[in-house]
């Protein structure tokens, strides 16, 4: 884009760190090489913390084909059977599915399309009455089925929904006929949500024992939603395909992944402890969510980590922008640069031209679009703002299981860059522990009487 380091290819997402040249000093990158040798020996031996959660690194290659087959046939069950597929599910079990369905779809999600596939829906990612209650209300006049998403089948969010749209899914169709539109994604061999599909007859598909939550987007996990909605899976394994073999070179130079690891530790020693991710399509914004989970959850430990944030530009730089430009220089962003955004719209020219605007007649709105992002780039650098750009030919199911696995093997080595293990998330667990406790479940009673103090306490403070 920049003209230092301008690769595109009709079969890479490839890295462009010309904006940012400014901001290292001349061999800085270079002298990470070794480090990043290091790392990538430790991941492919599998020698370093959380070492038994590495089946992502070789699954594009390795996925279970007689699964996958499996699981287009569901789909196609899905598909005559059902208007509407709920997924349910938190975390790593909804926001890879939604970030390709949202990507990938022809229209934004809820809206009626001339796809093939069925309109998909998520549940279990929140616990708010409201969202739940017109749900129900929409599937009653739906044929629906359900794709319950979860390891063990006890997280409270997702089981929670899952009670009641199991009940509604008998009501509306019986015990037995409930059990022909449900399908559970979960362990292989143990789990509440497993022991509930053997008993009521539910077709079972496998989150793979070594492969975490946040890095399961290319196992069912999200393949089967996208199948259903008709999306085509073996175009994202290529893309994934793709990505595995141009991540697999130790050295730096050879591999954009590292060099996007070296960089974020780069600006992450210099102070730099905020990286945004901005796209300039609002198809990708639950891509940034996904990402957002993946280093959020990969690397805020021990005190250490970049924090992920990301934006939606341009509408984000109508409020964000300003502090972007002109505030504490936190930040370092990531651009994700779509090449080919899949429509063209030529601006029309206007007799009275009003607002001014007929200069552009006769543009394409990408082009214009375009224009904003390289603007936007040259002012934030100007700001102090390190700037980095994903190229991306086009918004495909092959380059999103690229861009999938490019982050993931990139998170990975970043978060060994740092020290810390990129597959546990020991934080999470607080708040979980806390609402047990104020919930009153069994062995928590101790713990709900000191936090019910503890509220009281404050209230009293407060006054309020």
């Amino acid at each position: 884009m920049f003209g230092v380091k301008k690769m595109v290819s009709e079969e890479k997402i490839t890295l462009d760190y010309s904006p940012a040249l400014g901001f290292i000093k001349p061999g800085e990158l270079e002298h990470m090489a070794e480090r990043l040798r290091r790392v990538h020996q430790v991941l492919h031996e599998k020698t370093g913390p959380g070492r038994d959660y590495l089946g992502w690194l070789e699954w594009p290659l390795l996925y279970d084909r007689d699964e996958f087959t499996r699981m287009k046939e569901a789909a196609e069950r899905i598909q005559r059977q059902s208007e509407v597929l709920v997924v349910v599910g938190i975390g790593g079990s909804y926001l890879g599915a939604r970030a390709g369905l949202e990507m990938l779809l022809p229209a934004p999600a809820g809206e009626a399309s001339d796809r093939q596939g069925v309109q998909v829906l998520f549940a279990g990612h929140q616990l708010s009455p409201a969202y739940l209650a017109r749900l129900l209300d929409y599937l009653r006049g739906k044929e629906f089925s359900l794709n319950v998403v979860s390891k063990s089948g006890t997280t409270t969010e997702p089981a929670v929904a899952f009670r009641f749209l199991r009940r509604l899914a008998e009501e509306k169709y019986g015990r037995s006929g409930a059990a022909e539109r449900i399908y559970v994604t979960t362990d292989r061999e143990k789990g509440a949500l497993r022991r509930i599909a053997e008993d009521e007859g539910y077709e079972r598909f496998v989150i793979p024992a070594d492969v975490g939550g946040r890095y399961s987007v290319l196992t069912p996990v999200g393949m089967l939603p996208f199948a259903a909605a008709g999306i085509d899976i073996e175009a994202v394994m290529a893309g994934a395909a793709a990505a595995y073999q141009a991540c697999s070179f130790p050295e730096l130079e050879a591999n954009e992944c590292y060099q996007y690891a070296a960089l974020r530790q780069i600006f992450y020693n210099r102070g730099k402890t905020v990286e945004l991710l901005v796209s300039y399509e609002p198809a990708l914004h639950y891509l940034a969510e996904w990402w957002k989970q993946l280093f959020g959850e990969s690397e805020g430990k021990d005190g250490k980590g970049l924090f992920p944030a990301a934006c939606d530009f341009t509408t984000d730089l109508h409020s964000l922008g300003q502090y972007i430009q002109d505030g504490r220089r936190l930040f370092f962003e990531t651009v994700l640069r779509v090449e080919n955004p899949g429509a063209s719209l030529e601006i029309p020219r206007m007799e009275d031209d009003l607002d001014g605007l007929n200069y552009l007649a006769g543009r394409d709105l990408g082009f214009l679009n375009e224009q904003v992002l390289r603007g936007t780039v040259l002012a934030h650098l100007d700001g102090g703002v390190p700037n980095l750009i994903l190229n991306i030919p086009a918004l495909t199911p092959y380059y999103f299981g690229y861009l999938v696995y490019f982050f993931e093997k990139a998170c990975a080595a970043s978060a060994y860059l740092l020290g810390v293990n990129p597959f546990d998330q020991p934080g999470v667990e607080a708040y979980k522990q806390n609402v047990f406790a104020l919930l009153g479940k069994a062995g928590y009673e101790e713990q709900g009487v000191a936090l019910r103090k503890r509220l009281e306490n404050m209230t009293e403070v407060t006054g309020k």
